[in-house]
């Protein structure tokens, strides 16, 4: 049978899941970084079907998943969250099938910029999305460090940190951090984070002021992390940290900008520069020294 490109289904996600986890483990390990992904519960895939399926896509032959992409929009951003080929399936032009369908999510949405984040040592991909008009901006890392040794290297002032709810004026207060950080509200985002019991988000405040935002997982990853000011990152950094390091998760990590001053706090705290990203965009967008991502499909 002639290989077909449709929308996903709900119940086809957990096996799209694994298909990504095997594609980036051949990436990672052919590049010399070792499997580095396990196959987790779509959650956030599924709530990104439901509350737009148009930008969900699977690519079938003979009844096997050959390919999967997923893109959200928030206002006038289109970010392509996930797009990854079968290995041994690559250079079939079964990306550039799933790409261009998910691409058709950002017209149809009224989106104006498209971004995403990949690996920066996948050539291949970058190739396709810079045809496609998306160019590389930011660099990103993936921190990473025990937390036995964060502890002992942990160090500098730390902020205030106050629960978020799901108030009118919290939300409003995250709309306004989102706006000046990145340009667009992710209010649907930050309800879906808030809902996660595994997840812990808080407002950061420097004498009163509420400065930022920050969400630590269960799992010990800090991010996303926002600043109204850069000058407030290092604290704000620093406090995400020191919730980490205060909860039962051995490894602590996050995914921090090239241009942001948490690259320094977490080189001093004795992180490990795990993996290289870069954040690609058919134009310049938002402020990175004031933001950290979640991870590249959240962003």
């Amino acid at each position: 049978m002639p290989l077909v490109v449709r929308p996903a289904s709900a119940d086809e996600l957990a096996r799209a899941e694994e298909l990504v986890a095997r594609s980036i483990n051949d990436l990672t390990v052919r590049h010399g970084f070792g499997p580095i992904a396990t196959s987790r519960r779509p959650d956030f895939q599924a709530f990104c079907l439901r509350d737009d399926p148009r930008g969900v896509w699977l690519a079938e032959d003979d009844g096997e998943i050959a390919g999967f992409a997923l893109s959200w929009v928030c206002g006038r951003l289109w970010f392509l969250a996930e797009l990854f080929v079968a290995p041994g399936r690559q250079g079939q032009g079964i990306g550039n099938e799933l790409l261009d369908r998910t691409m058709q999510h950002a017209s149809q949405a009224g989106a104006t910029e498209m971004s995403l984040i990949t690996f920066a040592f996948n050539v291949v991909s970058q190739g396709l999305y810079v045809r496609h008009g998306l160019l590389p901006r930011v660099p990103i890392h993936l921190c990473s460090a025990e937390r036995e040794a964060l502890v002992r290297h942990a160090q500098g002032p730390v902020l205030r940190a106050t629960p978020i709810r799901t108030t009118a004026a919290d939300l409003e207060m995250l709309r306004q951090l989102d706006v000046a950080t990145l340009g667009v509200s992710r209010e649907k985002h930050h309800r879906y984070l808030l809902g996660d019991s595994r997840m812990e988000g808080v407002f950061l405040e420097d004498g009163g002021e509420r400065v930022g935002y920050a969400y630590v997982a269960a799992t010990g990853h800090v991010g996303p992390l926002a600043v109204m000011h850069a000058h407030a990152m290092p604290g704000a950094f620093r406090t995400a940290l020191a919730m980490a390091v205060a909860g039962d998760a051995k490894q602590i990590s996050a995914f921090v900008p090239g241009t942001s001053d948490a690259l320094a706090i977490a080189a001093s705290q004795g992180m490990r520069f795990a993996l290289p990203m870069v954040l690609m965009s058919t134009r310049d967008y938002g402020d990175w020294t004031r933001y950290l991502p979640r991870n590249p499909g959240f962003m």
